[in-house]
């Protein structure tokens, strides 16, 4: 009795197919309703206005091609590249009449009406070109939606009449080749493979028009079931598919008996072990450009681009990574920190000045970028991202003296003391501060002692010799004639540091809904002034997370004239058609006088000099004689440390820290012995060690035959002043 009314419904629904399709107006009366003929026409004009998710390709500034970035395997192809032996693959086991009917096999669908309702074989109904409409809904429209795939493909007659009535509409509007060219290129070949193009490419590494008889028949039996038939998980199953196919083609007249039996003979043929496809991510750009790649991807959707998008719309993105610099600076970084030394990362970040652009033009680690972490490998961006590597040192009293020279207070000429130890008569700390009690309940004023004898240079030291040879004392007693921290990082945000003073303490995003101050606020905020507070007066001594690009970008804006530009990796976007794409990024602004960065540059350019110049070992050790700004800094307990420079064509910073974990410091025996000190005891590392010959041992490479160019001159109006 079943069987009889699943035959009694199938046979209404080829009824109805009929009324419903070669009748419409009086089908959408009488059957369907305006609303039903409605849905077809606007799955109609989704068919037609719905593109196929295509591969995003990213390329370095040359044009070379280093990354894919892609939800659907996709390589689309014209009805020319795809040879007879796939077309009448395809046909023969899929819908054996396809060059004869309109869209809808009315004998197939009345033989699988009777075969399904009386209990005989299951037998599908629906031809290639019907099979197109459900696949491009699947695939393509509906993807990413579970219930509109569901809908397309759910077994009901009104699905069925739309699908069929579709299918009629298409074939009134394109030829057959089109139909089943654009069929091959939407359908699924499993693996994200999708597509005629790629799977060629996939599983045979070739290209549709080179396809050969079996390698045909093996994909046309792939569709039916993509996951059962897969070769390489099931390969008798895909054995025993290919061989019907082929049978399929004989019967069809398409093959001769003989040539078939041959190919059954013959293995599957498929590339060994996983399919001839590119990684789907930046993981595809190796171990050396994909930190780059991953900063290209953050930045483009910071910029208003969305995931789905980036990995859908087949653009082409030409970045500005030059290969060469980006060799260069992972060479440096691994030669003084292993890739898969315990806990410790050592990056470089390059970035070239100017006053209308910053462009990134590389990011390297020791680590290497991709997913096997037992191997060293990462997939956080290190060079790029906010991290709370310990901080970057004395790095950032960069902007405490530029903040000075911003408010008067100091010139880089200007005198400044230098005492063994300084206690501040600003800033405060809790119990154990040793610079005596404020007068309130356990309060002590903020001091600090040096990392080395200063005697010999106190004497008639300047500003600029303060900034060449860092002593903790001299910008604590800085800040503290600016009045509180409030200027310095206010300069710290404006020369470049912006996502960083903007992230929290812990170098995350801010979370306002969080009750933990070191979460719910910024950085900027925590550090800053509030109330009757002049703010952290260790600010100066660079204790908190950061992003060693943006480091790096403060010495490209010092180095253009004090213009800061975002660090961006986008040389251009194209879209699938070739058209540009314009990317929403932030403007540059003059973030300081002209006069004041290019005083500071002069300031900051005795930093490899010998006699006291901190980074003047790591300098000397390659030969460098280029004029330069520079400043080191390492943090306390020597857990981290930084070097930030730049030529006039050539700026960024490197920086080593613990990572992942560890205990104690950072223990510097010269390059490539640089580790976790043994016992969890405090490090030995500072800025002018791994930092600063990282920084040079790149460098001295990627300037070679490049011109020596000059710092700017200095503006008398920040040369002097009165520091105290």
């Amino acid at each position: 009795m079943d069987g009889l009314f699943k035959l009694i419904g199938l046979c209404l629904l080829a009824g109805v197919l009929v009324a419903g399709v070669l009748f419409p107006v009086v089908g959408a009366a009488g059957v369907m309703s305006n609303q039903a003929s409605e849905t077809v026409d606007k799955t109609s004009s989704d068919l037609a206005d719905i593109p196929p998710p295509l591969v995003t390709t990213v390329t370095d500034a040359g044009g070379k091609p280093i990354a894919t970035l892609y939800d659907q395997y996709r390589i689309p192809v014209n009805e020319n590249q795809i040879n007879d032996a796939m077309q009448w693959a395809l046909v023969s086991v899929e819908d054996k009449r396809f060059y004869e009917h309109h869209g809808v096999d009315w004998k197939g669908t009345l033989r699988a009406a009777i075969s399904n309702g009386t209990g005989g074989d299951t037998q599908g109904a629906s031809t290639i070109t019907q099979q197109y409409v459900k696949n491009y809904l699947i695939n393509i429209v509906y993807r990413g939606d579970k219930i509109g795939q569901e809908k397309a493909q759910e077994q009901s007659i009104a699905r069925k009449l739309k699908e069929a009535r579709i299918a009629i509409q298409l074939e009134t509007k394109l030829t057959k080749k089109q139909i089943i060219t654009g069929y091959l290129n939407v359908v699924e070949f499993s693996r994200q493979i999708y597509g005629i193009g790629a799977a060629a490419h996939a599983y045979f590494n070739t290209t549709p028009e080179k396809l050969t008889v079996p390698q045909a028949a093996l994909l046309a039996g792939l569709v039916n079931n993509p996951i059962n038939n897969d070769p390489w998980k099931h390969p008798q199953t895909a054995t025993q598919r290919r061989n019907l196919v082929l049978d399929r083609m004989v019967d069809n007249q398409k093959l001769a008996r003989a040539d078939a039996d041959r190919f059954k003979a013959e293995p599957l043929g498929v590339v060994p072990d996983t399919p001839a496809k590119p990684a789907a991510n930046c993981v595809g750009a190796g171990a050396e450009a994909g930190f780059f790649c991953q900063y290209a991807e953050d930045y483009l959707i910071k910029s208003g681009m969305t995931k789905e998008d980036l990995y859908t719309g087949g653009y082409t993105i030409k970045t500005t990574l030059d290969e060469n610099a980006n060799h260069q600076a992972k060479v440096s970084a691994e030669a003084q920190v292993d890739k898969t030394e315990p806990y410790i990362a050592n990056t470089l970040s390059l970035v070239k000045p100017g006053k209308t652009r910053h462009e990134v033009v590389a990011l390297a680690a020791n680590r290497d970028f991709g997913q096997d972490q037992a191997a060293g490998q990462t997939m956080y961006t290190l060079p790029a991202g906010v991290y709370n590597t310990g901080g970057a040192g004395s790095t950032y009293k960069i902007f405490t003296t530029a903040a000075a020279m911003d408010r008067g207070i100091a010139g880089i000429y200007s005198p400044i003391n230098i005492p063994d130890t300084y206690a501040s008569h600003v800033f405060k700390t809790g119990p154990g501060g040793c610079g005596g009690r404020t007068g309130e309940p356990n309060t002590y004023w903020y001091c600090v002692g040096n990392a080395g004898d200063y005697s010999k240079i106190a004497s008639g030291a300047t500003v600029q010799t303060a900034l060449k040879t860092s002593p903790n004392t001299a910008f604590v007693g800085l800040e503290d004639a600016i009045g509180s921290t409030g200027p310095g990082i206010d300069m710290a945000r404006r020369l470049g540091m912006r996502d960083t003073m903007a992230s929290n303490a812990g170098g995350g995003i801010v979370d306002p809904k969080s009750s933990d101050t070191n979460k719910n606020e910024s950085q900027a905020s925590k550090y800053g002034p509030k109330g009757n507070s002049p703010g952290f007066g260790a600010f100066t001594l660079g204790f908190s997370p950061l992003s060693g690009l943006e480091l790096g970008n403060v010495a490209a804006t010092i180095l253009s004239g004090g213009v800061w530009c975002p660090p961006t990796p986008i040389a251009s976007v194209t879209d699938r058609n070739g058209k540009p794409v314009q990317i929403k990024e932030t403007p540059c602004d003059q973030a300081v006088p002209e006069g004041l960065a290019n005083t500071l540059a002069v300031g900051m350019s005795k930093d490899d000099e010998p006699g006291g110049g901190t980074s003047a070992q790591a300098a000397a050790a390659v030969g460098w004689d280029r004029p330069i700004i520079g400043k080191t800094g390492t943090t306390q307990s020597n857990v981290s440390a930084a070097f930030v420079g730049g030529t006039p064509q050539l700026a960024g910073a490197a920086m080593t820290f613990k990572f992942g974990g560890g205990h104690g410091g950072i223990c510097d025996y010269g390059p490539g012995k640089v580790s976790l000190c043994p016992g969890g005891r405090d490090g030995n590392i500072f800025g002018g060690h791994a930092p600063a010959r990282t920084w040079f041992g790149a460098m001295i490479n990627i300037m070679n035959g490049q011109p020596v160019m000059d710092l700017p001159q200095p503006d008398p109006r920040y040369m002097g002043g009165s520091a105290r």
